[in-house]
């Protein structure tokens, strides 16, 4: 050999270089996660290549042979096609055929074993399809009304009719706002009770019939129809239901009353004793004690006439109920608190108090005990 040579070597094929020999085993562990059959080739190939091709040593061809069938094993393990667990295909095909001989010789067990659902209907929205999740089934909703409103809240809606698809494992569920009626069927109008006529009734007789029309009481609000007497309250009401009538009602005869509807009675309260024992033509307009009328008096003596000396006469009626008692009239049974006229004037509440008509807090003349 000539030291002084300096010409290079001639280099090799690409595909006897190391690198190419790296990328074939690469190429090993990239077909085998792809599928084992293919896998396995490639790794015959790149074991022949190890030991034809390349300049390395017995060592470094023994460890890329071993390298390979690893790579091989561990791409397809980790891919799911090599799995110990799996049984044997014939013991596996043995129970599939016992499997569908039992289901053929008792068609009714699979029946049996359909997963069923519980009955929701009168449940919250929310619970319902809590329930059917746990049940395994897929739940649904819409707006059992033909309005079609999104339902967001759903604890606030009640389920009216539910359609479970077994196969399908599905359920869909009709609901309504709470406090809303369920429609005949899914898609109905929903069957709103409708306003009866109560005006002239007493207040026990108009609640009877609200309770028969199915109106909810506790949405009706009660107010006074006069300028001296306060509304009562529903339990007040109830107590003397035979001395207050119904004056005025809203809604009218045959609205629906919806959720949304307050229905109100506008009561004027009266009994045989009393002066007046109708309601008046617009609520807020009169007295039920006319006493009580600031222009009571005015009114009195225009329709008595004075005569030049301011002296009245006739004898001193007030309402037609009052007599002459320690210079003031007296004018029956008045309410406490309620505006009066004149200063002085006597009357008795119905638990038979005595009152006087003087001055209150607001400077304006008012029934206060005597």
């Amino acid at each position: 050999m000539n030291p002084y040579n300096t010409t290079p070597p001639p280099s090799r094929p690409w595909w006897r270089t190391t690198p190419a020999l790296l990328g074939l085993l690469a190429l090993v562990a990239l077909l085998s996660a792809v599928s084992l059959g293919l896998g396995f080739l490639v790794m015959i190939a790149a074991m022949v290549a190890v030991w034809v091709l390349p300049a390395w040593r017995w060592y470094a061809r023994l460890g890329a042979t071993f390298g390979a069938f690893f790579l091989m094993l561990i791409s397809a393990g980790m891919s799911g096609q090599i799995d110990d667990s799996e049984p044997d295909k014939s013991v596996a095909r043995a129970r599939d055929n016992d499997d569908k001989a039992a289901a053929a010789a008792t068609p009714s067990a699979t029946a049996t074993k359909a997963p069923a659902l519980a009955d929701y209907t009168g449940t919250a929205l929310d619970e319902a399809e809590k329930g059917a999740r746990a049940a395994g089934f897929t739940p649904g909703h819409h707006d059992a009304s033909p309005e079609k409103r999104t339902i967001i809240v759903r604890s606030a809606w009640t389920v009216c009719f539910q359609r479970t698809d077994t196969a399908a494992q599905s359920v869909d569920f009709s609901a309504v706002k709470d406090g809303e009626p369920c429609p005949a069927k899914d898609g109905d109008p929903l069957p709103w009770p409708t306003m009866p006529d109560v005006v002239g009734d007493t207040y026990n007789t108009a609640v009877k019939a609200l309770d028969r029309a199915g109106i909810d009481l506790d949405s009706v609000t009660l107010d006074d129809v006069y300028l001296d007497i306060d509304a009562p309250t529903a339990e007040e009401a109830a107590e003397e239901g035979d001395e207050w009538r119904v004056c005025f009602q809203r809604p009218e005869e045959d609205s629906d009353v919806t959720s949304s509807t307050t229905v109100r009675l506008d009561l004027g309260q009266w009994t045989d004793v009393d002066l007046v024992q109708k309601c008046p033509s617009q609520k807020d307009t009169t007295y039920k004690i006319p006493a009580n009328d600031p222009d009571h008096d005015s009114d009195r003596d225009r329709s008595r006439g004075r005569d030049d000396n301011g002296t009245t006469g006739g004898g001193g009626s007030n309402g037609g109920s009052s007599s002459s008692s320690g210079g003031g009239s007296s004018v029956g049974t008045v309410h406490p608190g309620s505006f009066c006229s004149p200063a002085g004037a006597m009357g008795v509440t119905k638990a038979g108090t005595p009152m006087v008509c003087g001055a209150g807090s607001d400077g304006r003349n008012r029934w206060r005990s005597s």
